[in-house]
This record gives structure tokens, sequence and C-alpha cells, in this order.
């Protein structure tokens, strides 16, 4: 250490008190000054990212009524209605496109929208030209779903950083205009059907699959969504002003859906009219909410910007009136030292000349003022101070020796609570291989695997970090997860609410900020329920097929919030003799070679997929010799953790196979093209 200070200590020595402030100064004012300029950028940044927002908003408010008018004009060609009403929705149209190109002239060349207006603009003028051809109708419609996504992705709208706009941006952007479109496809059906055609059977098809998304729509995401913006925005004013139309419209989707459903029934007579009427009047609805939700979205954004443009007004004064206050504080400092060396060199003349006594002092009661009284003192102390030192000294390595064996002693539980080969050999129906090795004396991964009245529980997760404190959360999930098991437990809700809550608890107390990500699987005779959010879940099907399943959507970290019991959901899958379950945890897919390129998932899923035929371990061995070889020497900064879950023989028959497609509708299955490149 003295060597690193004895540069600064020959600088300092050789410079005059009024060069060591100036040299002091600099290097203080510098630092500040980018500091300084750094938070007004930011803030700068800030309100030109939410103007940019404003912009693209006001471009949605002109769009959205060409996006109203053109599928009713195109219902008002399927009726074959009076030319007065055509007349009438196309002088609108082009009012609007008036409109709409005025706001594109000023943002189109920042959010590149000029050349699909345009586009959109020349499909209008051919469809005057030439009335007949709905085919333009069909292409305006893609090429206004290609206009607001555009805008949404180059007005920074879709990347809003405040949970509360950023959900009602959401549903201006993407819910409302889905339902809209779906509305829409209704309601021409509705009027195939009273204008005498027969729906096809794949028109019924199509009818019942716009009926099931759109109540998936509005209730698993659009209810979810304004909910999740009502619940967590910081004006309570919100709610009242948007739920009662929401509700409203809800309960629209609902009646149409009756409707639809009926209409769809062979066997069930509906009014046709009635259904028009009632699309008709849902659609108006939506466009209600939306320009309720728009409205409100432009407010809070701008309200936004004031408060930044205030903040950076208020910094600004602040920052004037700082550095007046230490250029002035600074000066008084820099004199009363100089005062302060002033007497002490007549001290020191005075010490030589042998005239010093307790009567000479220095006015200043600051450390310099105790420099010399304390100097006489300061040999007895150090004789004193090195015993002490060397008392420490000793106490120090005693306490580090403690520290050490308490930490093997922690490392050593962690591996005994692994499962054991003799445990895993008991789960005939599985063959089962799995490997954890921590990145510090104690890591934050967890696997187990679970036994219990024929019934199989396997769980995986990373807590954040590692050393002791990861690896005490880690021993919580262990018992809990055991405990609960233990309760007969099975409902993946409760399950894993009730240990957020014993965990969550613990973590409060022990004042950590730790938590850690978990995924559940219950496994009972070839049948897999997931629950909990971790990484994606490799599956690799007989004959390499690879199903990747997303876990972000079936749970929420653990320890971080108390309840998460509305967060938690699962998913449920069926194994076929020899189909393989691969988890794992980031310390894998994350782990870089001597490049610092990351190993990831797409060279992992390779490796799985080579070896699906062999067995779980000689799986789990061939992923982990080939991650040691893409490492190489490189050093691993996260605990690596890999399960291999391989199906043993089953009762296979046609009900079996069936199952497992319909359970694999909502799960993403990768097509075998792409993981061709993998």
């Amino acid at each position: 250490m003295k060597s690193l200070l004895k540069p600064a200590i020959s600088l300092m020595n050789h410079l005059k008190y009024p060069q060591k402030f100036a040299l002091i100064s600099s290097i203080f004012v510098v630092p500040l000054s980018i500091a300084s300029y750094t938070i007004f950028s930011e803030i700068r940044v800030r309100t030109d990212f939410t103007n940019k927002q404003l912009l693209g908003t006001a471009y949605l408010k002109k769009h959205r009524n060409l996006w109203e008018y053109i599928p009713q004009l195109q219902s008002l060609r399927q009726l074959n209605s009076n030319t007065v009403e055509i007349q009438k929705i196309k002088s609108q149209i082009n009012a609007s496109f008036q409109l709409l190109e005025k706001v594109d002239n000023q943002t189109g060349t920042a959010f590149k929208t000029t050349p699909v207006f345009n586009a959109l603009k020349q499909s209008w003028q051919n469809f005057e030209n030439n009335p007949n051809n709905s085919n333009d109708l069909n292409g305006m419609i893609t090429q206004l779903i290609e206009l607001k996504n555009l805008v949404g992705d180059e007005s920074n709208l879709i990347l809003d950083p405040d949970l509360e706009t950023y959900y009602l941006i959401f549903t201006t952007l993407v819910d409302l205009p889905e339902i809209q479109e779906h509305l829409v496809d209704i309601k021409l059906m509705a009027q195939k059907v009273i204008n005498g055609q027969q729906l096809t059977p794949e028109e019924r098809v199509e009818l019942i699959t716009f009926i099931t998304e759109l109540r998936e729509q509005h209730q698993l995401r659009l209810q979810k969504n304004m909910n999740i913006a009502f619940n967590e925005g910081t004006r309570a004013n919100l709610r009242a002003e948007i739920e009662n139309t929401l509700n409203a419209f809800i309960q629209e989707l609902e009646q149409l859906g009756k409707l639809a459903e009926m209409l769809a029934d062979n066997s069930q007579i509906v009014d046709k009219q009635d259904l028009l009427k009632k699309a008709d009047k849902t659609l108006k609805q939506s466009f209600a909410l939306w320009d309720k939700i728009i409205a409100k979205q432009e407010n809070l954004l701008q309200e936004r910007v004031d408060i930044d443009n205030k903040k950076q007004a208020l910094f600004l004064s602040l920052g004037l009136i700082t550095l007046a206050g230490v250029i002035y504080l600074f000066t008084g400092f820099y004199r009363g030292v100089m005062q302060t060396v002033g007497k002490l060199d007549l001290a020191s003349k005075q010490m030589i000349e042998g005239h010093i006594n307790e009567e000479i002092v220095l006015d200043n009661r600051d450390e310099l003022g105790e420099v010399v009284k304390s100097f006489k003192n300061v040999a007895s102390a150090l004789m004193k101070s090195k015993d002490e030192v060397s008392l420490l000294n000793e106490r120090l390595n005693s306490d580090n020796f403690r520290m050490k064996n308490e930490l093997d002693l922690t490392r050593e539980i962690q591996q005994k609570i692994l499962p054991k080969a003799q445990e895993l050999a008991k789960i005939t129906q599985l063959d089962i291989a799995g490997f954890m090795q921590a990145a510090s004396e104690i890591g934050g991964d967890y696997y187990d695997i679970l036994h219990q009245d024929g019934r199989v529980k396997i769980g995986i997760g990373d807590v954040t970090g590692h050393g002791l404190e990861s690896g005490m959360l880690m021993l919580m999930v262990q018992t809990a997860v055991r405990t609960l098991l233990e309760s007969n437990e099975t409902d993946p809700q409760k399950f894993l609410n009730t240990l957020n809550r014993t965990v969550y608890h613990n973590i409060q107390r022990m004042e950590s900020s730790r938590n850690m990500t978990l995924c559940l699987l219950d496994y009972e005779n070839g049948r897999v329920r997931i629950s909990g959010q971790h990484e994606e879940m490799l599956i690799i099907r007989r004959g390499g097929m690879v199903q990747r399943i997303d876990t972000m959507e079936l749970g929420f970290p653990i320890g971080l919030e108390e309840e998460i019991s509305h967060f938690v959901a699962y998913a449920d899958v069926q194994l076929l003799t020899g189909d393989i379950i691969v988890l794992y945890t980031d310390g894998i897919t994350e782990a870089e070679n001597a490049s610092g390129e990351l190993y990831g998932l797409k060279r992992l899923t390779e490796v799985a997929k080579d070896n699906w035929q062999k067995s779980a371990e000689e799986i789990k061995q061939a992923v982990i010799d080939d991650l040691w070889n893409y490492i190489g020497e490189h050093t691993i900064h996260d605990d690596v953790t890999l399960v291999v879950l391989k199906q043993n023989k089953l009762e296979e028959n046609l009900t079996v196979a069936q199952e497992l497609v319909q359970k694999s509708v909502d799960l993403y299955i990768a097509p075998q093209e792409e993981f061709a490149t993998l």
C-alpha cells in the first residue's frame, strides 16, 4: 500500500498549498461536472423519449379513424347498402386521410412511415377509381396494421419504461386492435349469412376460433393488463375513468360470443340481424374504450414530460446554488488552512528556538490545531497500538479459521441433501441423471428429486449470486419443498405460494435482497405438470424433435414479493417412451469461452438432440463434456446445474398420443428445420 501511495505523497510533498488546492479542486470538479452532465443528459434523453411517444400517440389517434371507417365501408359494400351511406363513409375516409397525411408530413421521416402511408393512400385511390375491386380494401386493412406496428416500434411506445403507461400503450397498440380485427371478421360472417349465403364448415371452424381467441384476449390479456395498470399505477383516478367502459365492453364481448357460438352451431337458431347489431355495437364500444385509454395515455405521457422539465429546471437551479456555495466554502477553507499553516510555521520556529510552551496554541479547533499537541503522544501511542494490532491479528486468524470450517460444513450439507443414486433407482418409470458444480465454495443453484406414493416432484432453481447467503436460501427452499410434499399439497398454486411466503419472510428477517427462480415438475405415469418460473425447459421427443417450454408465465421469482398466487400457472405435458426432459440453470447457457462467447441454449439443445437415444447419464455426461471442452481454461463465474429425465417404457396407445398433441397446443414446439441449424 505504501508503494502505491508513494507517487502521490511525493507529488504532494513537492507542491505548495495553493498548488495542492488547485490540483485537488481540478480532480474534484472534473468528475463532478461529468456526473452532473450525465444526470442532466439522462433527464433530457427521457424527455426526448417521451416526446417521441407523444408524437406516436398523436399519429395513432389519426390512424384510428381509418381503422374504424375502412372496415365499415367493407361491411356496407357486403350488405349492398345504399349509395348515400357509402358516400358518407368515403367522405369520412378522405377527411381522415388528410388529417393523417398532416401528421405523417411531420413525423414520417422519424418514424419511417411515409412509404407505408403512401402505399396505403395509393390503395385507396385505386379503390376509388375501381370500386368493384374489393381486394384493395382487404389490402388496406393489412397496410393499416403494418402502419400501426411501425409507429409503435419507431416512436418508442412499445418500449415504455413505466408499468402504468406500458400496459395502457400495449392495450391501445396491440390488445384492442387485435380484438377489433376479430370483431370485423365476425361481423362480415354475419353479413354473409344475412345475404343468404351459408357458412362453410371451414368458416364455422374459423368462427369458433375467432370466438375462442376473443375470450382469451379479453380475459387473459386485456383484463389482466388493465388490472395491472389500475393496481400498479400511481394515479388513483385511472380506474375510475376507464373501468366502467372496460366492463361494458367486456360484457358486450361475452354476449356477442354467445350469439356467434349459436351461429356456428347448426342445431341452434340465431337472429342474424341481432348478431350483426351486437357485433356492430361491440365494435363501437371497443373504439369508445380505445379513445378513453389513448386520451389517458396521452395525459400520463404529457405529465411525465412536465415532471422531467421541472426536474431539469430544479436540477439546474440546485446545481448553480450548490456550485456557488461550494466555491464560497472552498475559498474559506483554503484561507483557513493557510492561516493554520502560518501559525504552525510560527510554532515550529519557537520550538527550534526553545521557547515552546503550553501557552503557544492554535486558534482553530480542527485537526491541524491538534498537530503540535498530538505529536508528543505519538511515540507512546505507537507502542501501545503495536500490541493491540498483534492481538487483533491473532483474533482475525482465529475468525478466518472458524469461518472456513463453517463454509466447509455448509458446502458438505449442500452436497449431502442432493438426490442419492439409490433414491433415483427406486423411480422405475424414469431414468434420471443430475449434475451440480458451484462456482464458489457454496453454490446458489438448487435441484432435487423426491419420490412419494408413486408421484415424483422434480425441482430446479437458481438463487441470485452465490456464496453463503445464497446457499442458505437454497437450503430453505429444499426444506420447504420437502415439507409441503410430505403434507400432500398437490395444488401448484398453493404449493408455490406457501413456499414463497415462507422464504419471503425469512429473507425479510435476514434483511437480504436475494431471490431465486424455481420451477417444479410433478410427474406421475408419464404425465408432467410444470409450474414456476425458471429457464426454458427442453423436451427431446423420440427421433430428435425438440419442444421448448417457456416458463416465464408460469410463476414469479421466489422471495421477491410476499404474494405470488396470481402469477402462478401450470402447463401439462405427456411423455412417451424415450422422451427426454432437460433442465438446466443459466450457468450452462451463459458460460463463456476464452473469446467471451456464450455456450448458449442452441448448443445445449443440439448436444441433447444428438444423444437422445442414449441413457440419461450418457446424455448428461455428453452435455457436461461438451461444456468443459467449450469453456477450456476459462474460469466459470456461475453455478452449473443439469438434470436429465428420460421416460422409461410406458403403455402407449392412440389415446395417449392424441392427448400429447392436444396438450402441446399451448406450448411452443420448435420446428425441425429450426433446430437443423442449431
